[in-house]
């Protein structure tokens, strides 16, 4: 366990503004506003992780992490980062997006077409459905889900039939936003990562329209030429209002609060 010390001194090393141009997300002016972001506070978080869904419930972090041999569902305490619980997933199964359905949890796969559903306090096995497409990130708005699939599509599904009842092709003013990968709903709108870049998008899920982008460029350890260690993780507190983000085999789970662009302007 890290000391308390160690992590609030990271904590008061990463509270730093990160400057973006509104067109650093693209070719020419955009007009979708761009934010930053500010780091509130630093957890400790399983190097050895491949990051592929995250939420946040009563207290608890969740983690579903990929890779064939170490794909696997885990209950996290946030603040020590000690591993409360887990289930690995047969070797044949590459796991991705997770997300709380009730008093379930549902667990996607890559490309076996097949989600996990357990029981969300022993992770006991309750189920398991079929879906046509690939499977990458999931969410729960609190009426459907929502799958992506790494394309521009978000798929929102019946929560007990698990049946497609509509989609959506998320966008900006420059086009369709491909790769779309691990979700989270927040406050009625879709965050998404955009694999394997540092943004994440805020979605409309009624029209698809991109409303904001969050860029996280400058979030340690970010390294532009590993797309395996890609910023890949987002879970809403929505008890006290707290966003956290992380990637593949980082080492720290970082709070933040996203701030508008201009105001990371240290004059």
């Amino acid at each position: 366990m890290r000391s308390k010390n160690f992590i609030k001194g990271l904590t008061a090393g990463l509270i730093v503004f990160c400057f973006i141009r509104p067109d650093a997300l693209g070719q020419g002016p955009s007009s979708v506003p761009v934010f930053s972001y500010r780091v509130v506070s630093v957890y400790p978080h399983d190097r050895k992780a491949f990051t592929q869904g995250l939420f946040f419930e009563d207290g608890i972090l969740y983690e579903g992490t990929g890779l064939h041999g170490e794909s696997a569902l885990r209950k996290i305490k946030l603040e020590s980062g000690a591993v409360l619980k887990t289930v690995k997933l047969p070797q044949e199964f590459f796991g991705e997006g997770i997300t709380a359905l009730g008093n379930r949890i549902i667990q996607l796969t890559w490309r076996s077409h097949t989600a996990f559903v357990y029981d969300k306090d022993s992770f006991r096995l309750l189920d398991k459905f079929d879906y046509p497409t690939e499977g990458w990130g999931v969410t729960y708005t609190g009426r459907h889900l929502v799958m992506s699939d790494g394309t521009e599509n978000l798929y929102f599904l019946d929560p007990e039939t698990f049946k497609e009842i509509r989609r959506v092709r998320v966008f900006d003013e420059r086009g369709f936003v491909i790769r779309l990968n691990e979700l989270e709903y927040v406050r009625g709108e879709i965050y998404a990562n955009v694999w394997p870049t540092n943004r994440i998008a805020k979605i409309d899920p009624k029209t698809g329209r991109v409303t904001e982008w969050i860029n996280l460029d400058g979030l340690p350890p970010v390294n532009d030429y590993d797309n395996r260690k890609a910023l890949n993780g987002i879970a809403y507190d929505e008890k006290g209002d707290r966003l956290f983000v992380t990637g593949k085999l980082w080492p720290y789970i970082y709070e933040i609060k996203p701030v508008p662009a201009e105001s990371s302007n240290p004059d």
